[in-house]
C-alpha cells in the first residue's frame, strides 16, 4: 500500500484510473506531464500511460491492473518525435538512428502530447547540458483537466479552436458598417465638439465671480449687480445650451447606432448563409447565437453610449488642458503629474482585460449551447429520464462561466479603484501647489478656485475614460468574434463568371471523385454516369459514402478530386443558388419551420398559389391528413413539426420537394419515418413522379429500390456493383450478400412476433 505521500505526488488533474498502478513506482520524483494513450500496436483501442518525472520517461502498457513498465533515463541521448497521419498520432522514442519504442493515440490528445514533448525536452537540456528550465507552470482546465497553454490560459480541448487574441483596432473595422452614415457620425461629433466647450464655460466665469465680486465684497465694497446678473445669466446659458446640444447630439447617435447594429446582425446573418455545411459541423447553435445576438448589441451599446461617451472625455481632457495652459502653465503642469501613472495602467491593464471578455464570450456560449442543445431534444432528454443530467451539465458551464469572471473581477476591481486613488493624489497636488503660489501672490484664489473647478471635470472625465477601457474591450472581443465569422471564407465558393444553363436536363456525371472529411477519405476515385430521367439507387453498409455522394451532387460540399457535371457543365461554375433550384431534396430526418403547413410546402417556392401547393400536397398523399387537421392548410404546426407524426412531417417535406418541380429528385431515405401502408402510398405517386426526372434515392430497405433503372452499390466511398436488381443478384457479389442479410433479418423479426 503506498504512503500518503507518494500520493500526494501525483498531480489534482492526473487521471484517475492510472493512481493506484502508477503510485509507488515513480519514485520521489515529481510528475511534469503525462499523456494518456489510447491505441496499441494494431492500431485497435487500448490503454496505455506516458509519464514524464523530472529524470525519467516512463510507459506503462497494457492497462491498468498490471500494467507492462518500461522507463528511460533522461540523462542519455535519446530523442521524442511527434507526428501524425490520418487522424493518427505517433510518438517515436528515439537513440541514434535507431527506434527503441513508439507510442500511437488519437489525436485527441494532441494537447498533452505537445505538453509532455516540451517536457521531455526542457527536462533532458537541463539534465544533459545544465540549460535553464524554460517551463510554465502545468496549470489544468477546471473543466476536463486538460493541460492548458500557458500563453493563452485557455483549454483547447473544451475550446476545440485556437483562438487569436483579439486586438482593439479590430473596432476600426466597423468602419465599413459606420460609413453610410459618415454625415450623420460627422454631425454628432460637431455637436459633441460644441456641448463640450459649452461646458467647460461655467468654471471660466468663476474666476470674475470670486475675483470681481465675492472677494471684493469681503474686503468692504458693494456687490455689482449687473455683473452677477451678466455672470450668472452665462452660467445659466451655457448650461442650457449644453443641455440641449447633448440632447440632440445622444438622440442622432443612438438612431446611428441602432442602424450600424443592426446592419451588422444583418450582414451576419447573410454571410452565415452563405458559408457552406462544413463550418456549421465544426460549429455549436448556442455559440453562433450568441455572436449574432450578444455580440451585436454589445458593439451596438457601445458605440451609441460608451463611444460617445469616450469621445466626449477626450475633447474635455484636450479643450480643459489647454484652458489650464492658458491659465497658469506651472499649475497646469502638476495637474498633468498623474497622467503617465495613469496610462501605464492602462496599458498594462487593456491586453488582460480584451483577452479575458473575449474567453468570458467563449464560456458564455457554452451556457447558451447547452440551452440550445436541450431544449429542442427535450423530448429525448425525458425519454431516457436525463434531466439531473442536464441540470448538471448547465450547473458545471455556469459555474465554470462563473469562475472566469471572478477571475477577471479581480483584476478589474484592482485597476479602477487605483485609477480613482491616482486622480484622488493629483488632486491633492494641485491644493498644495496652488495654495503655495496664492501665499507667494502668484496667483488670485479666483485662479485657483477655477484651477480646482476644472480640475475636478479633468480627473473626473480622465477616471471616466479609464472606466471604458472595459467597455472598450468587451466591444473589442465581440467584434473579433463578429468578424471571425464575416472573414471566413466558403469552402464553397460562388463561381467569378457563373454559367446559366438556359434549361436543365438533368444528365449527371461524376469523374474521378475524391473526398475527404478532415483527415478521413470517404469518396475515392468514383466515376459514375446517371441519364437523363433515369432513377438510380444508392445502396451499401452505413458509412459507405452513399450520403456524401448526394451532399456532393447538391454542392453542399466541394470534391477534394475530379468533377461533378450537369450537362456537360460543371457545377462548380454555376452560381449556386441558381443550380440548387434545379434540385429537390427529401431528407431522411424532415425539417418543418415553425408556421403552417402550407408555409412550410410552399418553402422552396414562397409564391406558389394554394392551388400548387394542394396539387403537391395530393401527389404526395398529404391532403387527406392535412384536411384532418382542424385549420387544413392554415394549421399551424410546432417547432420542428413536434405537432405531427413522423410519416406525416416526411410527406409535407416530399411536397415541399415537389412543388419545386424539379429536373434532379434526390430521395434520402425518403421512406425511412412511414408506416409499411404509407410507404406503398408514397410508392405509388413516387411511380408517376419521377418520370422525366434524373433520381437519385437512398434506401437501407433494398425492396424499396426495385423499380429503379439501375442500382450503384457502395462500399468504403467506392462504387463496387452496378447493374439492375436481378442482374446484381444473378452475380452474387456485394448486392446478393446485403440482399440475403436483410431478407435473414427480416424473418427473424417475423418470428419473433406473437402467434395471433
Amino acid at each position: 500500500m503506498s504512503s500518503l505521500k507518494e500520493l500526494a505526488e501525483l498531480p489534482s488533474g492526473f487521471p484517475q484510473a492510472w493512481r493506484s498502478a502508477v503510485t509507488g513506482k515513480l519514485g520521489s520524483s515529481p510528475v511534469q506531464a503525462w499523456l494518456e494513450l489510447d491505441l496499441d500496436e494494431q492500431l485497435h483501442f487500448g490503454a496505455g500511460l506516458l509519464v514524464v518525472t523530472a529524470d525519467q520517461l516512463w510507459a506503462f502498457e497494457g492497462g491498468t491492473e498490471q500494467p507492462g513498465l518500461r522507463h528511460w533515463a533522461l540523462d542519455q541521448e535519446i530523442k521524442l518525435l511527434c507526428s501524425d497521419h490520418n487522424g493518427v498520432g505517433l510518438l517515436e522514442l528515439v537513440q541514434g538512428q535507431r527506434r527503441i519504442a513508439a507510442w500511437r493515440y488519437t489525436l485527441g490528445g494532441h494537447v498533452q502530447a505537445n505538453r509532455l514533448l516540451e517536457q521531455f525536452e526542457a527536462r533532458r537540456e537541463f539534465l544533459l547540458h545544465g540549460k535553464p528550465l524554460q517551463i510554465s507552470p502545468l496549470s489544468l482546465c477546471p473543466q476536463c483537466q486538460s493541460p492548458l497553454d500557458p500563453e493563452l490560459d485557455e483549454c483547447e480541448v473544451c475550446a476545440q479552436v485556437i483562438h487569436t487574441p483579439p486586438s482593439t483596432w479590430t473596432l476600426l473595422r466597423l468602419w465599413r458598417f459606420a460609413h453610410p452614415y459618415r454625415w450623420q457620425l460627422l454631425a454628432g461629433f460637431l455637436l459633441t465638439l460644441a456641448s463640450t466647450a459649452a461646458t467647460l464655460v461655467p468654471p471660466y466665469l468663476t474666476m470674475p465671480l470670486m475675483d470681481k465680486v465675492l472677494i471684493p465684497y469681503q474686503n468692504g465694497q458693494p456687490i455689482d449687480s449687473g455683473l452677477v446678473a451678466l455672470l450668472l445669466g452665462g452660467l445659466f446659458g451655457s448650461a442650457l445650451l449644453a443641455w440641449a446640444l447633448g440632447w440632440i447630439k445622444t438622440y442622432i447617435l443612438a438612431l446611428v447606432s441602432e442602424r450600424i447594429g443592426a446592419d451588422l446582425r444583418t450582414t451576419t446573418y447573410e454571410h452565415l448563409l452563405k458559408l457552406s455545411l462544413e463550418y456549421f459541423g465544426g460549429r455549436r447553435t448556442g455559440d453562433l447565437m450568441a455572436r449574432i445576438g450578444n455580440e451585436t448589441d454589445r458593439i451596438n451599446v457601445f458605440l451609441s453610449l460608451h463611444l460617445l461617451d469616450f469621445a466626449t472625455d477626450v475633447l474635455m481632457i484636450l479643450m480643459t488642458a489647454g484652458i489650464l495652459f492658458s491659465i497658469n502653465p506651472t499649475l497646469a503642469l502638476a495637474t498633468l503629474l498623474p497622467l503617465p501613472f495613469i496610462g501605464w495602467l492602462i496599458h498594462a491593464v487593456r491586453d488582460r482585460l480584451r483577452t479575458g471578455f473575449e474567453k468570458i464570450d467563449r464560456v458564455w456560449s457554452e451556457v447558451t449551447s447547452v440551452l440550445a442543445d436541450t431544449i429542442p431534444g427535450i423530448r429525448v432528454v425525458k425519454a431516457f429520464a436525463q434531466e439531473d443530467r442536464e441540470a448538471q451539465r448547465f450547473r458545471d458551464a455556469n459555474r465554470y462561466n462563473l469562475e472566469v469572471n471572478d477571475r477577471l473581477n479581480k483584476l478589474w476591481s484592482l485597476f479602477s479603484p487605483t485609477v480613482s486613488l491616482l486622480t484622488e493624489i493629483g488632486l491633492l497636488m494641485v491644493w498644495a501647489f496652488g495654495i503655495w503660489l496664492v501665499s507667494k501672490d502668484s496667483i488670485s484664489v479666483g485662479v485657483l478656485t477655477a484651477f480646482i473647478a476644472y480640475i475636478g471635470r479633468f480627473y473626473t472625465r480622465l477616471d471616466s475614460m479609464s472606466r471604458i477601457v472595459s467597455v472598450t474591450q468587451k466591444a473589442a472581443s465581440g467584434a473579433k468574434r463578429i468578424f471571425d465569422i464575416l472573414d471566413h471564407v466558403s469552402s464553397v465558393p460562388e463561381p467569378a463568371q457563373p454559367v446559366v444553363l438556359p434549361k436543365v436536363r438533368g444528365k449527371i456525371e461524376i469523374r474521378g471523385a475524391g473526398f475527404r472529411y478532415g483527415n478521413r477519405a470517404v469518396i475515392r476515385d468514383l466515376d459514375l454516369t446517371l441519364n437523363e430521367g433515369e432513377m438510380v439507387g444508392l445502396v451499401g453498409h452505413s458509412g459507405s459514402g452513399k450520403s456524401t455522394l448526394v451532399n456532393l451532387i447538391c454542392r453542399f460540399y466541394d470534391l477534394a478530386e475530379g468533377a461533378i457535371l450537369v450537362d456537360g457543365t460543371d457545377i462548380r461554375q454555376m452560381a449556386i443558388a441558381d443550380y440548387r433550384r434545379h434540385i429537390g431534396l427529401v431528407l431522411q430526418e424532415p425539417f418543418l419551420f415553425f408556421g403552417t403547413i402550407a408555409e412550410n410546402i410552399a418553402y422552396g417556392k414562397p409564391n406558389a398559389t394554394r392551388e400548387e401547393i394542394v396539387a403537391a400536397a395530393r401527389a404526395a398523399h398529404a391532403h387527406d391528413f392535412i384536411l384532418r387537421l382542424p385549420l387544413g392548410y392554415d394549421s399551424l404546426v410546432g417547432e420542428r413539426g413536434q405537432g405531427l407524426s413522423g410519416g406525416e412531417r416526411q410527406r409535407i417535406s416530399i411536397a415541399r420537394a415537389l412543388l419545386i418541380d424539379p429536373r434532379i429528385l434526390i430521395l434520402d431515405e425518403a421512406t425511412s419515418a412511414v408506416d409499411t401502408e404509407t410507404e406503398k402510398e408514397i410508392q405509388k405517386a413516387l411511380d408517376n413522379l419521377v418520370k422525366g426526372r434524373t433520381t437519385i434515392a437512398i434506401a437501407h430497405r433494398l425492396s424499396t429500390l426495385r423499380k429503379a433503372d439501375r442500382l450503384v452499390v457502395m462500399d468504403k466511398g467506392r462504387k463496387v456493383e452496378e447493374g439492375s436488381h436481378d442482374e446484381l443478384m444473378a452475380r452474387e457479389g456485394a448486392y446478393f450478400r446485403l440482399y440475403q442479410a436483410q431478407q435473414r433479418q427480416a424473418e427473424a423479426n417475423r418470428d419473433l412476433l406473437p402467434e395471433e
